[in-house]
């Protein structure tokens, strides 16, 4: 199977379908974390080149929810400027989701109502594959089934990404006081699930 991994610099999904033996080739306009095929640009450039399957991260910063405060600065205001530049993430979003590949996983986090993304098909957490953290993550699928968790965790869990007390708390417990603050290693892809994908949706019964 050939696999485009759109918006991925650290290589993760890339490498765990060639672990399992498919062509997979990772695309972000940052240079790969980790040595392996990579296309360094813009994805609309590679998009076309015949893929059997797409997984995408496409950029979040002014799609997700976790954004509501500086959408809305003023209880019930938009900001028109970041408002603008959530229409053009949408844009490039729906472009990959609509693109002429017959299997699509586009994965976000939970977007914001106002950008009326098109309601995703799956939600997942970390600790359902083995990862003791939880990160909701939503899944847009096209011609894929949902995943099937694979080792769900249910001690010792915690969040990936602090929000609300927890981020002013900034305890050592949370993962990204462990992993670093910054938003590269925030939204680093949880090897647990990229197995999954490569074992689930790499199979030859999806082939």
């Amino acid at each position: 199977m050939k696999v485009l991994i759109a918006c991925e610099y650290s290589g993760t999904v890339r490498d765990a379908f060639i672990a399992k033996g498919h062509d997979a080739m990772s695309c972000d306009i940052l240079p790969t974390d980790s040595p392996g095929p990579h296309y360094q640009g813009d994805v609309m450039d590679v998009l076309g080149d015949g893929w059997d399957l797409m997984i995408a991260h496409p950029p979040c910063t002014y799609l997700s929810n976790a954004g509501a405060c500086r959408m809305y600065p003023t209880k019930g205001v938009i900001d028109q400027n970041r408002y603008l530049k959530a229409m053009d993430a949408k844009k490039f979003f729906m472009e990959l989701l609509n693109c002429d590949i017959s299997k699509i996983c586009i994965e976000n986090p939970k977007p914001l109502n106002v950008v009326e993304l098109p309601k995703e098909s799956q939600t997942i957490q970390p600790y359902m594959f083995g990862d003791p953290y939880t990160k909701k993550t939503l899944l847009w699928l096209k011609n894929l089934p949902p995943l099937i968790p694979t080792k769900v965790i249910t001690e010792n869990v915690v969040p990936f990404v602090p929000s609300g007390t927890g981020r002013k708390l900034g305890g050592a417990s949370y993962g990204a006081a462990k992993r670093g603050n910054d938003s590269k290693n925030r939204s680093r892809f949880f090897q647990g699930i990229a197995d999954a994908m490569a074992d689930q949706w790499g199979s030859s019964g999806q082939d």
